[in-house]
């Protein structure tokens, strides 16, 4: 018989238990919400974390900032946090429903650094790293975004010799990083590799970090052995209903300065013979010149609504020079736009910007012609001959151009079209392991535009050919695909980790085609190029090419974070390259850093930190083409083989280079040493670093002997054969560069000069060990010294006086020594034997410095920069070509280091001693007083007037143009230290503007 009975007892008992373990498990644990605020603008925080204190256990807050989180026995403290926010404990105790402001950590928004692929607290950095924000930026006309750092940044030099507005700077980081490949640092732009810097106008840009040593750049591989420009745009906010309109405009005045003096039309008759006489008085300088007045504009608006962001901007600048019918107009919009989704675990950012600019450049001869020609001819003719030239007198002999005519003559216009677009997301996978992936475009084109009238009666010009039109564009697309995870967490006890592993795919296509023809009815320029009677032979051409490339990358990253005392960080990057040798095309690039704030570990007085740190790095570097390791054929000579047929006319192929199946990676190995400082509660602050540098297999294009053995061209039928050289050139990895420096960084802020002014000077200097060059030769390929850099003619084109010797300093300055002038004007040098040159000094500096200061004193605020380079020489052309008066039709140069007693009478066969002048510098480079007017309306939250002049002195004792380093001599970088004849008068500019931002 079943007893039934017992089974409800037992049912009865098991239901009691289960009700008393329900009752007893309520009691333990309890739920609790909240809304997490931003009290400044009493709008919720979405994606906030809510974190049980001591334990993982947490919960992000939905849209409308608030939560919800299950809290058990012992639970009864919450840690609330966002980026960009101070941190919160909360006691919870018996509340069910809490309110919990957050207030913004505006210190740790100007702390966080961006490193690549992300950023880092300032604290943590253990590389050498510099960041400028927009308060730090230089204040003036700067149309490109590197002259903002002018000055700013030590070891950073930035040099545009000449104020021409179509001169692009050259950049430099800690010296000479190649000779054969790219020096300038790579820039990225809101995470896009490599974009182009007239994408970004300076107005729209909030920082700019730069990622000075190889440990830093090594995330970037092969792109950052020059160092690495990271520039982020502004951003709208994400709070809800914010928005603001700002508009920045001003208005410059530019005049020349500068100009070196020349004989006036009478002193010029009295040192000439009568025949020299015109019987005019002109000023060719005044000629050309003229006093230009240029506009800036810039509108933007930014804001936000729930949890999306949003920057719109629209600039305009108009930059005329001071020389007639040169010019620069750029347009320049962007958006960049942010939102969050999934209570914010997921974020998606697009970032948009075009830019179209019209620049039109005018010949660098006219400016040359504009100091040097005969003061008493006339700038017009009206002769039947002169008529044929527009009206213009054109001078006869060597070297001898009417200025006026060749710059309303010739015309040299380039268009440039850029568009830069990248969308970006990022998706929480758990509050501790992050991923994202970018993709992004930079789309390039450049079309130069020249034409030659049929009135530009200078020799060669478009009168002997009836008019010259030629039209060239280049095209190129970078596209980028990029993904990564990162995982942070506190591994132990104040352990921090974060880990970032990667891969990255970038694509290189470039294109380009040109076409120059003549013989034209009327002057048609060059948007008729069919109107030309003359497409082929002399003055004429025809040319496409294109190339493609890849590179595809993985790489990876962990920092570490000990009690805020130790930080470690290391680095590796591997890559494949598609244009280098089939055994070299990939490349592994690591680098590791250290530091140690001894402040965390004891008292050290007045120092409020004290972080020693140290890295090395590894990285390697791109070729200037992706065709450098095959032989390249380029197009050679027109056979015609039946003269009176043209269909028999045919183009042969003429190789170009020989191919090099051992080409491989230009490497950079960096140690940096460094201190970050902090004085006083951080009222001083700062860093020094010195650093050695190291470059091995630098790539270079060598000449070699034709039908020689190409020992890097192994046959593969023969072992041990190879096969010849058939072209006049290889590229080779043939040397390597050593250098070292060190560099200093202080601030300090706020310094009380009375009750209400303020003032917070920054210092920087560089001081440069040159780069020696070692271990010139490979493959048989012995180069002892590497010659460049011709004066040019007349009568000094026989001797390159830049020389790089192995073992020497790159930029050494050879010549003879002038030991005498004789009583009649003659020069009597060392020698005229170019193999008996002696060292007269280096192109390149040995130190440089900036010193900022920013006073404020109530609603005014004034801010001006000295900045200068030393250590430099420079070969000053004009001396040497045109200082006496060893040419009848030429006028003479008389600057303080002229002789005049007695004038040089020869014309120069040789440089000298005599004519290399020290370029050290200082320059007054910008000085601005603003003015912010007290505003309370309801509509307008800042309004601010100022005004300023950019190149207002400059202090030097170099009687050319301008002294500022020249680090190439059109382009090649084995030249440096000549200041050419064509050189762009420089401007002193003064600006008045207004600022102005409505709520």
């Amino acid at each position: 018989m079943i007893n039934y009975l017992q089974k409800r007892k037992a049912f009865l008992l098991a239901v009691a238990l289960i009700f008393c373990a329900t009752l007893i498990a309520q009691a333990q644990t309890r739920t609790v919400t909240g809304t997490v605020m931003d009290p400044s603008f009493g709008e919720p925080i979405p994606g906030a974390t809510v974190l049980i204190k001591g334990t993982t256990r947490g919960v992000p807050t939905d849209i409308d900032g608030t939560f919800t989180i299950e809290l058990q026995p012992g639970d009864n403290v919450l840690v609330v946090s966002f980026v960009g926010y101070l941190p919160k404990e909360v006691e919870v105790g018996n509340q069910t429903n809490l309110t919990i402001n957050l207030e913004e950590d505006i210190q740790s928004l100007e702390e966080a650094v961006v490193i690549g692929y992300g950023t880092q607290d300032k604290k943590e950095i253990t590389s050498s790293v510099a960041s400028v924000g927009i308060e730090g930026f230089n204040k003036g006309n700067y149309p490109n975004p590197q002259s903002l750092l002018t000055g700013k940044v030590a070891g950073l030099n930035i040099s545009t010799p000449g104020g021409s507005p179509n001169a692009q700077p050259t950049v430099r980081l800690r010296g000479i990083s190649s000779f054969g490949a790219n020096s300038s640092p790579l820039v990225v732009l809101d995470g896009v590799i490599g974009a182009s810097i007239d994408a970004v106008d300076p107005n729209d840009i909030e920082t700019i970090d730069v990622l000075k040593d190889a440990s830093a750049a090594a995330i970037y591989g092969t792109r950052g052995a020059a160092g690495v420009i990271l520039i982020t745009t502004k951003k709208g906010s994400a709070k809800k209903g914010l928005s603001n309109v700002s508009i920045n405009t001003f208005g410059t005045v530019e005049e020349a300065t500068g100009l070196i003096p020349v004989l006036s039309p009478d002193e010029f008759r009295a040192r000439r013979a009568s025949t020299a006489d015109f019987g005019q008085n002109t000023n060719w300088r005044d000629e050309i010149l003229r006093t230009s007045l240029n506009g800036t504009v810039n509108a933007s608006l930014s804001g936000g609504f729930e949890n999306t962001s949003y920057f719109a901007s629209v600039n305009y600048r108009n930059n005329q020079g001071v020389v007639e019918n040169s010019d620069r107009e750029t347009l320049n919009s962007r958006m960049n736009l942010s939102h969050g989704a999934l209570n914010n675990r997921l974020r998606m950012t697009v970032n948009l910007a075009f830019t179209n600019t019209e620049a039109n450049d005018v010949p660098g001869e006219a400016l040359l012609y504009a100091t040097i020609l005969n003061p008493t001819m006339p700038v017009f003719d009206n002769s039947p001959e002169g008529l044929l030239n527009g009206g213009y007198f054109q001078p006869s002999g060597f070297d001898n151009n009417n200025p006026v005519a060749l710059i309303n003559t010739r015309t040299n216009q380039t268009k440039i079209r850029n568009a830069v677009y990248s969308y970006r997301a990022e998706y929480d996978i758990t509050n501790e392991l992050i991923v994202s992936a970018q993709f992004s475009q930079d789309i390039l084109d450049v079309q130069n535009s020249q034409y030659s009238s049929r009135l530009d009666g200078s020799p060669g010009g478009g009168r002997a050919n009836n008019g010259i039109a030629e039209q060239n564009d280049n095209n190129r697309v970078n596209t980028i695909l990029s993904g990564n995870l990162r995982y942070e967490k506190e591994i132990f006890s104040k352990v921090n980790m974060s880990i970032l592993a990667g891969a990255e795919t970038q694509l290189f296509n470039e294109s380009a085609f040109g076409v120059q023809a003549r013989q034209f009815l009327y002057d048609q320029s060059w948007n008729n190029l069919g109107a030309a009677g003359i497409r082929f032979g002399e003055n004429t051409n025809l040319y496409s090419n294109a190339t493609k490339s890849t590179l595809n990358s993985f790489f990876g990253r962990a920092n570490f974070n000990v009690k805020n005392t130790y930080f470690l960080s290391a680095t590796l990057r591997a890559e494949t390259y598609s244009g280098f040798g089939s055994s070299n095309q990939t490349g592994y690039f690591p680098a590791f850093s250290a530091g140690v704030d001894f402040t965390q570990l004891f008292s050290m007085g007045p120092f409020s930190q004290f972080k020693l740190r140290s890295s090395y790095g590894i990285v390697g570097q791109l070729p200037p083409s992706p065709t450098l390791a095959v032989g390249v054929y380029e197009n050679g000579n027109r056979i015609q083989l039946d003269p009176t047929d043209l269909n028999t006319a045919w183009v042969a192929p003429r190789q170009l280079t020989n191919p090099n199946q051992f080409l491989q990676w230009e490497t950079t190995r960096e140690l940096t040493v460094g201190l970050d400082y902090g004085l006083f509660n951080n009222k001083i602050t700062g860093s020094m670093d010195y650093y050695r540098r190291n470059i091995k297999d630098l790539l270079f294009e060598v000449g070699v002997n034709i039908g020689q053995p190409n020992p890097f061209n192994p046959r593969q039928d023969i072992p041990g054969q190879f096969f010849p050289y058939t072209a006049g050139s290889i590229w080779a990895n043939i040397a390597g560069l050593e250098s070292s420096g060190f560099e200093f960084l202080m601030t300090a802020h706020d310094v009380k000069l009375g009750s209400q002014v303020t003032w917070s000077p920054t210092l920087i200097f560089t001081i440069y060990k040159r780069a020696r060059i070692e271990d010139i030769g490979a493959g048989g390929l012995t180069l002892p010294e590497i010659r460049r850099g011709v004066p040019g003619s007349p009568g000094v084109n026989n001797a390159q006086v830049i020389r790089n010797k192995e073992g020497e300093r790159v930029g050494d300055i050879y010549g003879p020594r002038l030991l005498e002038i004789q009583e009649d004007g003659t020069t009597v040098l060392s020698t005229e034997n170019p193999d008996e040159f002696e060292r007269l000094g280096n192109a390149l500096p040995s130190g440089d410095f900036g010193f900022t200061n920013q006073f404020n004193y109530k609603n005014w605020d004034l801010n001006f920069l000295l900045r200068g380079s030393w250590g430099h020489q420079i070969l000053n052309s004009f001396r040497l070509f045109y200082e006496g008066d060893g040419n009848a039709t030429w006028n003479s140069v008389i600057t303080k280091n002229t002789p005049t007693d007695p004038v040089i009478s020869n014309a120069p066969s040789q440089i000298s001693d005599f004519y290399i002048e020290k370029g050290d510098f200082v320059r007054l480079e910008n000085l601005q007083l603003g003015y912010t007017l007290p505003t309370r309306s309801s509509a307008v939250s800042n309004l601010r007037l100022y005004a300023g002049v950019q190149n207002l002195f400059t202090i030097s004792n170099f009687t050319g143009v301008d002294p500022e380093v020249r680090w190439t001599d059109g382009g090649d970088q084995l030249a440096p230290g000549i200041e050419r004849r064509d050189t762009y008068f420089i401007p002193r500019i003064w600006t008045a503007g207004l600022t102005i931002n409505f709520k």
